[in-house]
């Protein structure tokens, strides 16, 4: 807290022509997932250039910086403290939920208020901090509705449910379990697998041993696309469901043709939404595609800055006071959200997409 306070200090010393306003984004900017941190990096700079263009916040002009956690949960310790050394008032990030969650207790210690674009493990808001919020949304939100999706239509079917270990991927196929098993679906397999090698020749060899059909993947795009290649190449004529870690290009370019038909869950495609339509012509115009999580991260940066706007100053308690007070929420790209007294979004709204001919879209 010293830093911070020490830092914030400095900062009000200064001439107000002079000063600005420090946020961070962090997320996995380098290893097997920096394709999502370049997402997080996209969205949130894209946010900060269009404030500044305004004026800024409370007359302030933004600086974002970027920090690298590599969705390892030491890293991002280490990271979460270099951005309360530098000042920061806010971050938008983690992805991975097993660095949201240890940074958070840095970002609590150090008062600075965080708002993740992406991490759904549902601890990460059940610990009760005050400067913790998600815009997307939960584990056990996800799970429900994919796991009811395969005790509805896969009744007749063996099912592998597969993980990595991780927060992310065992809480994801752990809550489609429990939703699969209510709807009456037991799974054949039940099984960890190890993150970040190269052949998963032996655990295909199991599945198509016990007659899997059907593969749910609690993990990421690099080991889904993997495993699902390989399955296919054994002779496997399986359909894998995911969840929205493998709503991004990366997983068609592992995949390739295997990946025909492979289901996920995510929220409905923010590209397409009216409130989106003037971020995602910014982007056009850079040749980027806003997917996955960028306009997530660009929403984050909103609310921030609108709460920040209507508490009147970036102190991040009354912040984030200000963030759970509006029941009426937030205007931004991903359309009007609001956040529950954890910090949770009130509208999660989880729907299927399918791959079909290397693109992704709702099924």
């Amino acid at each position: 807290m010293f830093r911070t306070a020490l830092a914030l200090l400095c900062l009000l010393s200064l001439p107000a022509a002079a000063q600005k306003l420090v946020i961070a984004v962090a997320g996995p900017l380098s290893g097997a997932n920096a394709s999502f941190g370049a997402q997080q990096r996209q969205g949130a700079q894209q946010a900060v250039d269009d404030l500044n263009a305004k004026g800024g916040v409370l007359g302030h002009k933004i600086e974002l910086m970027a920090e690298d956690d590599a969705c390892d949960p030491r890293q991002a310790v280490s990271i979460a403290n270099k951005i309360a050394e530098r000042g920061a008032v806010f971050v938008a990030g983690h992805f991975c939920s097993s660095s949201s969650i240890p940074a958070s207790k840095v970002y609590t210690d150090e008062n600075i208020l965080q708002i993740s674009p992406a991490s759904t493990n549902p601890t990460l808001t059940e610990q009760g901090s005050w400067n913790v919020f998600r815009i997307c949304g939960r584990d056990d939100q996800q799970g429900k509705v994919a796991g009811d999706y395969i005790a509805a239509h896969y009744k007749d079917r063996k099912v592998a449910v597969l993980h990595d270990n991780s927060s992310y991927g065992k809480g994801l196929a752990e809550e489609t379990l429990k939703a699969m098993k209510a709807g009456g679906v037991e799974p054949a397999m039940f099984q960890p697998y190890v993150p970040g090698e190269r052949d998963y020749a032996a655990l295909v060899s199991r599945m198509k041993q016990a007659g899997i059909g059907i593969i749910y993947l609690g993990g990421y795009q690099t080991e889904a696309g993997l495993i699902l290649r390989q399955a296919k190449e054994q002779g496997m004529e399986v359909t894998l469901i995911g969840g929205d870690a493998l709503v991004t290009n990366e997983f068609w370019s592992i995949s390739g043709p295997a990946g025909q038909g492979t289901m996920m869950t995510f929220a409905a495609d923010p590209r397409k939404l009216p409130s989106a339509a003037a971020v995602v012509a910014e982007f056009a115009a850079k040749k980027i595609d806003p997917e996955g999580y960028v306009l997530y991260t660009y929403a984050a940066v909103q609310v921030w800055a609108a709460a920040a706007t209507k508490a009147g100053t970036t102190e991040p308690q009354k912040v984030a006071a200000a963030i759970k007070a509006n029941a009426a929420g937030w205007d931004t790209v991903l359309g009007r959200v609001a956040f529950n007294a954890k910090g949770d979004v009130t509208e999660a709204g989880y729907v299927f997409y399918v791959w079909k001919d290397g693109a992704y879209g709702e099924l």
